[in-house]
């Protein structure tokens, strides 16, 4: 067993043992290292900018006099730090609120538990994270509408996949006249915990800037290899913006955004970029990133 995965199974896998007051000894810090070295990413050297973006779907608290509060929470920390939360833990620390009660008031209790669930993250992260309460969810997102499911590209009665474990030999690239922009979606992302091995579903989004044209029905197949991967989702977006960043020459840009299905109230978005446009920026600033939802 890996030290991440002993790490992580500090409580995945296991039966929950949560809290029903609050208690921040049950969140988990998971290195980054160990994967990343895997594939040559060098925490002091990172080749793309982004962050890792939760949504608390049900978070809740009460008030002390026993009125609850509930409220979509959404937290962001950089993907510079050098850990991230493990997400069972994160669900069991979250959940450790819900019987405890904080101030006199709605608001006041919502600002309790945000300064609380901030301090105690980035003490565990150690790096600053950042949260916000949203009351209103229902924001319509437009920002991947120009986003292109990759399979209208694809003939699907010709393609075969026959790889499903990280198969980045299977992609292929072609020159093109002039530097071309892409914007893909591919809504059958499929990886696995690394931990308990419970499948994970997520959409991903592909954006990227070359004169180097990368075929669509080989990225199709690369993406399918991810089936019987082992990852944590920061981890899988990673490896697949790592294995393009390779592919593309030097200087171009790219972007990749995996949403993934939420689980226990939780879902994990994580970011990575090396371009500074604007989509990119808005990207991190989205309400909501549901699954689900971006397909309006």
């Amino acid at each position: 067993m890996s030290r991440t995965d002993e790490i992580a199974s500090t409580h995945l896998g296991k039966k929950s043992q949560g809290s029903d007051t609050y208690n921040p000894s049950l969140l988990v810090a998971i290195p980054r290292y160990e994967n990343r070295k895997q594939y040559n990413i060098q925490n002091d050297n990172l080749p793309f900018e982004g962050w890792d973006v939760w949504h608390a779907y049900e978070f809740s608290a009460m008030t002390k006099n026993g009125v609850p509060v509930t409220r979509l929470m959404k937290l962001k920390y950089n993907c510079t730090s050098e850990f991230l939360v493990e997400s069972k833990s994160l669900k069991l620390y979250l959940n450790s609120f819900n019987m405890t009660g904080f101030g006199g008031t709605i608001t006041e209790c919502l600002e309790i538990c945000k300064k609380t669930i901030e301090k105690d993250l980035s003490k565990k992260l150690k790096t600053e994270v950042t949260l916000n309460f949203i009351e209103n969810a229902a924001e319509k997102i437009d920002i991947f509408k120009d986003f292109k499911n990759i399979m209208n590209f694809v003939d699907e009665n010709t393609l075969k996949i026959e790889k499903f474990k990280e198969a980045p030999e299977v992609l292929k690239t072609e020159h093109t006249s002039n530097e071309q922009s892409y914007y893909l979606m591919f809504d059958s992302l499929r990886s696995n915990c690394r931990v308990t091995h419970q499948p994970d579903f997520g959409d991903l989004f592909i954006y990227y800037k070359s004169v180097k044209h990368i075929l669509e029905e080989s990225l199709v197949k690369y993406l399918c290899s991810f089936r019987s991967e082992f990852h944590f989702h920061e981890e899988c977006c990673e490896m697949i913006y790592k294995r393009l960043f390779d592919l593309l020459d030097s200087g171009d840009e790219l972007f990749v955004c995996a949403l993934y299905t939420r689980r226990g109230g939780i879902d994990i978005c994580p970011v990575r970029s090396n371009c500074n446009n604007d989509d990119a920026l808005k990207l991190i600033d989205l309400t909501k990133f549901a699954r689900g939802n971006i397909k309006q």
